[in-house]
């Protein structure tokens, strides 16, 4: 899916004069975006201090536990729905919260980041749980509202993911006899799912728009098959012990989507806001083939899980979360320095938490791999936070 620069039609039931109101509350992706990348930058050396025993991290979760859920949950998740308020106003022309509605729903999502490591769990978990139907309903009345039938599937994805997180806070209660990190593997897949989708929309696109003359054809049974095996493999990761059974349609799927990298990712590396999409799009064959590895037996699952976590998820965020805010801000649309050192830093962390571990385990790759990944979001909120807070450049709502 891609997210226009401006709302296509006039915002409907809402007040459209600028500079009226605090410029942080005016569209969705300002206050989540802030809030994601900063939780990005802690909270990953936090896990690796924790993980290394040199601090205690406080709350009810196992420090792994609270790792994996928080960077799925807590930062991945709140870019997702930055981005879904923001893009559901320029798709439809609807409005969508602002204002006092957008900084409570800030505000929820802020407050179980903190209940995590200070509050009784089911506190915790009732916080956490709350944002996503929330935001799931005020984008089916949107949709529905401007008729809009084509991204209702999105709903469905949140409910799901909703769905994911409440049988993991039921497994770490001990109401669900499950291993809690078997509904975080279903909130990874779901947003690789998300991811893959959204990848075969834009990257093509977005790639021919940047090439005068360039046509990219690509079998039209190509990527239908690939999120068919997607689905399949990941779905099968998530239910099935490991086996060839779960092997064989991950280790297809990442067949596919490596067929798919005729999309010419080497064209765009003179367009950083680009090649960083490709880069990003790339570890995900590489995820779903070193998870058939794991599910083979060869080796560990954490270098797929990272690869489709760090590679894949934290390189098509720091990409969406530049260009988006770039141009939402009145801003043109392209990279600096700052972010081509955002995007060799994720992509640094990635290779660096993956592949490093696979030939030479040891402490100081996480340390390194934490350090980059912190140190690319750090930049993020450097440039961008000020350009967050403060109105658009252009004059125009938003």
């Amino acid at each position: 899916m891609s997210l226009p620069v401006a709302p296509s039609t006039p915002v409907r039931g809402q007040d459209s004069a600028p500079g009226r109101g605090l410029a942080l509350l005016r569209l969705g992706f300002r206050p989540f975006y802030i809030g994601s990348a900063a939780y990005a930058a802690i909270a990953v050396p936090v896990w690796v201090l924790s993980a290394q025993g040199w601090i205690e991290l406080p709350g009810p979760l196992a420090p792994l536990l609270w790792h994996a859920h928080e960077m799925l949950f807590g930062f991945a998740l709140a870019v997702v729905v930055g981005f879904l308020l923001t893009a559901a106003r320029a798709w439809t022309g609807q409005a969508t919260p602002r204002g006092p509605a957008l900084g409570a729903l800030a505000l929820l999502w802020l407050a179980a980041r903190l209940a995590a490591v200070g509050l009784p769990y089911p506190v915790y978990a009732a916080l956490d749980m709350a944002l996503l139907p929330i935001v799931a309903m005020v984008l089916l009345r949107v949709l529905l509202l401007a008729g809009d039938r084509r991204n209702l599937p999105l709903v469905g994805l949140l409910l799901l993911l909703t769905l994911a997180n409440a049988l993991f806070h039921a497994a770490a209660l001990g109401w669900l006899a499950i291993n809690p990190l078997q509904p975080l593997h279903a909130g990874l897949a779901l947003i690789v799912m998300i991811e893959c989708v959204m990848a075969g929309r834009v990257l093509p696109a977005f790639t021919m728009n940047a090439t005068p003359g360039l046509k990219l054809v690509v079998p039209r049974q190509l990527p239908a098959a690939a999120l068919a095996a997607t689905a399949l493999g990941l779905a099968s990761w998530v239910l099935l012990p490991a086996s060839w059974w779960v092997a064989t349609p991950l280790a297809l799927a990442g067949t596919l989507h490596a067929a798919l990298l005729r999309w010419q990712p080497l064209l765009t590396r003179g367009r950083p806001m680009l090649w960083i999409l490709h880069a990003a799009y790339s570890w995900i064959p590489a995820g779903l083939l070193l998870l058939a590895l794991s599910a083979s037996g060869v080796l560990s699952e954490s270098a797929g899980i990272h690869a489709l976590a760090v590679g894949a998820t934290g390189g098509l965020v720091i990409g969406m979360v530049t260009r988006t805010a770039r141009g939402h801000t009145g801003r043109s649309l392209l990279a600096g320095r700052a972010e081509v050192a955002a995007y060799a830093l994720v992509m640094g962390a990635a290779a660096l938490r993956v592949l490093l571990p696979l030939v030479a385990p040891a402490a100081w790759a996480w340390m390194a791999a934490a350090l980059a990944w912190s140190l690319a979001f750090a930049v993020y909120l450097w440039v961008y936070a000020p350009w967050l807070a403060s109105a658009r450049i252009d004059g125009k709502d938003g």
